[in-house]
């Protein structure tokens, strides 16, 4: 989830379906639930099983440190777009320790507008919580190029 504009193409369903129930995507099915949490979901019980206190994540925007942050950073983001939904665009990878995810990050109030996408690289403990994301842009925001040159 980063940058502040909007992106005017509308989701037309067609993200490849990705079978939820898959062994790799069933591990990383709690991160997406943090993400896609709707505003009856107790977000802090979430992100402290699915983060490490410490967890890093590296976007584009910044790095941010701590589940706080994170937790912090998503309310914005919602708030601001008024509504936002990541989807997986690929069956998830898992390396070890590592995962690799491909998102799409659908926003708006009915969730229909294409925002971005882009692929997360994700850092597992033993425990099975996240200890690190570092965000790649495949297809930035509109516009996002032209405001992170002026930062």
């Amino acid at each position: 989830m980063a940058g502040t504009a909007q992106q005017t193409t509308t989701h037309q369903d067609t993200t490849p379906r990705v079978d939820a129930t898959s062994e790799n995507a069933a591990k990383l099915e709690p991160y997406l639930r943090f993400w896609n949490a709707g505003p009856d979901d107790d977000r802090g019980r979430l992100a402290e099983a699915v983060f490490t206190d410490d967890v890093e994540y590296r976007a584009h925007i910044g790095v941010l440190e701590g589940r706080q942050a994170l937790m912090d950073f998503r309310e914005q983001f919602v708030s601001h777009m008024g509504g936002a939904e990541i989807r997986l665009r690929e069956q998830p990878q898992l390396h070890h320790d590592r995962a690799r995810l491909e998102w799409e990050l659908l926003t708006g109030s009915d969730a229909r507008t294409s925002f971005a996408t882009g692929t997360d690289v994700i850092r597992i403990e033993e425990d099975g919580r996240i200890s690190g994301v570092t965000v790649f842009l495949d297809r930035a925001p509109e516009g996002f190029g032209a405001a992170r040159e002026h930062h």
